[in-house]
């Protein structure tokens, strides 16, 4: 997928949360979005998803030389954020089944895979309510990531999980990301080293 920026801006009421975005991400990148807590990274990545609108400016996608409108552009995109929501009262089982049957998987795999691949193959039949934070996560980045797509989103990816999951992600992205477009917005330098291409909020902050 390719994004393209133009003098993209934001604000909230009097506040401009960031202006004058230029930039492009080009089909196959690893951008990591930076800057501390709070400086407008979700914020950006609401405008990329087409959850919002900017202030000012324009965001274009192209998917294989087709121009995509923004509010078509989630069919493209698989996404997970701690903001997420997955349903607390289904099952792990349910979940995932309910999940596929909006989205397919990546070539080669089976929602069946799911359970084996976050790590949680023994809690199929146990509801997510009583899943920890960390159990959580790697359900939505297993979903994320697994689900076919041309862009993946990642918004603080590595929140809530301790060392060897942090390991697992990184192993995750390796195994299943491919040649699609990839986002992160951290503030973690240990998953911004994860890509190859930084785009600092803090320069757009005047």
């Amino acid at each position: 997928m390719r994004i393209q920026l133009d003098k993209v801006s934001k604000r909230f009421g009097y506040e401009w949360i960031f202006r004058a975005i230029d930039f492009v991400i080009l089909p196959g990148d690893k951008v990591a979005i930076v800057g501390p807590n709070g400086s407008g990274k979700s914020t950006l990545l609401r405008l990329l998803l087409g959850a919002n609108e900017p202030s000012k400016g324009t965001i274009n996608y192209q998917v294989d030389d087709k121009v995509i409108k923004a509010e078509s552009i989630h069919t493209y995109v698989s996404f997970a954020g701690p903001y997420m929501d997955v349903i607390h009262n289904f099952t792990l089982k349910e979940m995932v089944r309910f999940h596929f049957s909006f989205r397919d998987p990546v070539e080669g795999l089976s929602p069946k895979d799911i359970a084996e691949i976050a790590l949680l193959s023994k809690s199929k039949n146990k509801e997510i309510a009583k899943f920890s934070s960390g159990m959580q996560q790697r359900l939505k980045l297993s979903l994320a990531l697994c689900s076919k797509s041309s862009c993946v989103i990642l918004d603080e990816p590595t929140t809530n999980l301790d060392e060897p999951s942090k390991k697992w992600f990184a192993e995750l992205l390796d195994r299943y990301l491919g040649n699609r477009t990839l986002i992160i917005a951290t503030n973690e330098e240990r998953d911004a080293q994860l890509c190859s291409r930084t785009l600092n909020i803090a320069d757009f902050k005047r």
